[in-house]
């Protein structure tokens, strides 16, 4: 069965050239079913019920081993799984996005020297697994697909010249005169996405060191499958999938969310459902939900995918105190319905800009206008801000707590990135000295940067600090969400919340999630004023806050104070 479907997927990209390679893969597809038979299964859709915690091994607590120190910490939180941001060999030039080997990690996250073996490596990444899950955690990582570094070997073989075996695992050319529809990612900090080396031009989407693999090569195709192997006998829980969109490339179009594009996922997809049925394939895809809905596929491309149009919305609907465009985005006319298999993954903040891609002007003129309070926050000329989200929201815990609220009552598999769970702050230093190392003035760097976990622990002793204050508010609503299913898997409905007088309060986004026989009441203020308003209309008898422990009646008026959000259950 998995060999007739990889030989169609094969044959609708390479139509049938090669095909001993593909037979040479069913060889070590099948060895490796085998040899791997005793991972633990994975639980089909277990991502629907997780919440996601982002991080850098490094600049959380320098290594695996600091890390592993604090799993018990996020998993009191109320976190299921872990993201490892790039932990895969790498110069660095791209916070580890640009990968030097697929089969390595970075020595230092595993305490290594630089000569240290791929057996010293695979003991050390097993230890930190093994607790990992012990404490109830998954662990995810990412995997740029779309690019390496040019430090890869594969690379540093292609640029040999044109006889070189490799040089077709990239795009050279002997001109920029190909693929002139391509739009530039990085504006403001890369004039072309074309680089030139020796004698000719490579291309690449991003940086200039992180030169683009060539799909139309199968050879490609099967390293990266093998690469997914390697690391699912290791024992990991699923991979990110870095940049997807742009895999294939294809003259005339912007080589972007191409058909062919879709071919290869199918197959990534297919590989690893076979070898490790469940494990995650996350879909990083800056696109609008209808491109994005395409990467679910019928069940057999990514089990999820971020929605980026909502992110902003939500932060829109903060600083518009404006309810209408949260539900505007997730409408059928903009978000369209998902396989049952797949899911949503929303965020506020992580390791990259709040972007502005996906939105109109006006809206890009509103988020500047709120919420770029330094210059140097704008991120590839206008099309982002850059900022941690106690900046953006002025440090008021109650703004932040209502931002978490929405995001953790919408549908979707919710993402906490790491420090926002105690309110932490730009890092200025991580972002001048970054700055200074890589030349770069990449204004992503703010977000980033190290924990000092003695100061993080000093500020939550005191219960009366702004940290402790955020993560109080933020792990209530992370064990809340963990016991309402209704929360995590029920559909949600809007509802009106009117004043006494019958008209509808634009302010107040509410909306029920409903789950069989479980019902939650989502009441959440988006202003800074209080709020007097009725009951929602069609409810009945005593509901009981499950955020405060208060008691409402149906009957009775009601008043949200600013910022204030409820979740009311019988």
């Amino acid at each position: 069965m998995i060999q007739k479907k990889l030989k169609h997927l094969w044959e609708e990209l390479y139509a049938g050239q090669d095909i001993e390679l593909l037979e040479d893969f069913f060889t070590e597809l099948e060895d490796h079913k085998k040899t791997n038979s005793s991972l633990p299964k994975q639980e089909a859709g277990w991502y629907k019920d997780a919440v996601i915690y982002s991080l850098y091994v490094d600049l959380f607590n320098t290594d695996f081993k600091g890390l592993t120190e604090k799993l018990a910490y996020i998993s009191e939180l109320g976190v299921s799984c872990l993201w490892l941001l790039p932990i895969l060999d790498s110069p660095m030039k791209d916070a580890g996005f640009d990968i030097r080997n697929y089969d390595r990690i970075r020595p230092d996250l595993l305490g290594l020297s630089n000569d240290a073996t791929l057996e010293e490596q695979r003991k050390l990444f097993k230890i930190f697994l093994d607790e990992a899950h012990a404490h109830g955690l998954r662990v995810i990582f990412d995997i740029a697909m779309n690019h390496t570094s040019m430090e890869h070997p594969w690379f540093q073989e292609s640029r040999k010249g044109a006889d070189n075996p490799f040089r077709e695992y990239y795009i050279w050319n002997k001109d920029i005169n190909r693929y002139k529809e391509t739009r530039l990612l990085f504006k403001g900090m890369c004039p072309s996405n074309w680089e030139k080396d020796g004698e000719c031009y490579f291309f690449h989407r991003f940086f200039e060191f992180q030169p683009d693999l060539n799909y139309r090569n199968p050879k490609v195709l099967l390293e990266m499958s093998k690469n997914l192997l390697f690391w699912l006998s290791q024992g990991v829980d699923g991979f990110r999938a870095d940049a997807i969109p742009y895999l294939w490339k294809e003259e005339g179009t912007d080589c972007e969310n191409l058909p062919e594009t879709h071919t290869i996922v199918k197959f990534f997809r297919a590989v690893t459902e076979y070898a490790r049925p469940d494990t995650l394939l996350l879909a990083e895809a800056c696109q609008p939900p209808k491109e994005v809905v395409k990467y679910f596929g019928n069940g057999d491309e990514c089990h999820a995918g971020y929605h980026f149009p909502l992110m902003p919305q939500i932060f829109i609907a903060l600083a518009t105190q404006n309810r209408k465009v949260v539900f505007d985005v997730l409408s059928s006319d903009v978000t369209p319905e998902i396989p049952d298999e797949a899911q949503w993954f929303t965020f506020l903040r992580v390791h990259d800009e709040l972007t502005l891609e996906m939105v109109t002007q006006e809206e890009r003129d509103i988020i500047n206008s709120f919420y770029l309070k330094d210059p140097r926050w704008l991120f590839r000329e206008g099309e982002g801000v850059a900022s941690r989200l106690s900046e953006l929201l002025d440090k008021i815990p109650e703004r932040i707590a209502l931002a978490y609220s929405i995001m953790l009552t919408l549908p979707g598999t919710p993402l906490v990135y790491y420090g926002d769970e105690f309110g932490r702050t730009n890092d200025e230093a991580y972002y001048k000295n970054m700055k200074k190392e890589t030349g770069y003035n990449d204004s992503r760097y703010f977000v980033r940067g190290s924990i000092n976990w003695d100061d993080v622990h000093e500020k939550l002793s005191n219960k009366n600090s702004f940290e402790a204050q955020i993560n109080k508010y933020i792990r209530n609503m992370l064990h809340i969400r963990k016991q309402e299913i209704a929360l995590r898997r029920g559909k949600m409905e809007e509802i009106a919340i009117k004043t006494f007088t019958k008209a509808t309060i634009e302010h107040i986004l509410a909306y029920t999630r409903t789950y069989k026989n479980e019902q939650i009441i989502v009441l959440q203020n988006l202003s800074d004023k209080i709020t007097g308003c009725t009951f929602p209309e069609g409810f009945e008898g005593t509901y009981r806050d499950l955020l405060s422990g208060r008691s409402y009646s149906a009957s009775e008026a009601m008043r949200l104070n600013a910022w204030e959000t409820l979740w009311l259950k019988k």
